[in-house]
């Protein structure tokens, strides 16, 4: 899969989270959902990520911290690892923001795993 699109409408969210079909990890949850409307891009079916931190996540210095490490990991795994054809919400914890960066690659890769979404990927970028 080489293209994620972005998730920003709450029904979008809405129909994620209703599918009832998620993996909770330290670091994060993963919500999948196959895609409304699959749309193919060069032959490839595309992803589309959304990403959330409530209020028990922090202030909102730590919640936008927060997301930015979500997007920093969904970046580097992602684009070559995850299932095209579905939606994908990533929620962010408290422990999102202390913990260690390869911890919270680690978390994101066994969500994808468990949820049975993962696909080896040539040329990883994973650090």
């Amino acid at each position: 899969m080489a293209e994620l699109a972005r998730l920003k409408r709450r029904p979008e969210f809405l129909r994620v989270a209703g599918s009832r079909r998620k993996w909770v990890m330290p670091g994060l949850i993963l919500q999948a959902a196959p895609a409304a409307e699959p749309k193919a891009h060069a032959g490839e079916t595309t992803a589309r990520v959304g990403f959330t931190a409530s209020r028990k996540v922090g202030i909102a210095v730590t919640r936008n911290r927060a997301r930015r490490r979500l997007k920093a990991a969904v970046a580097a795994l992602m684009p070559l690892h995850a299932a095209g054809g579905h939606d994908y919400v990533l929620v962010a914890r408290a422990e999102t923001v202390r913990r260690p960066y390869p911890q919270l690659l680690d978390d994101l890769e066994t969500a994808l795993k468990r949820l049975d979404l993962w696909r080896d990927g040539e040329g990883s970028k994973r650090p």
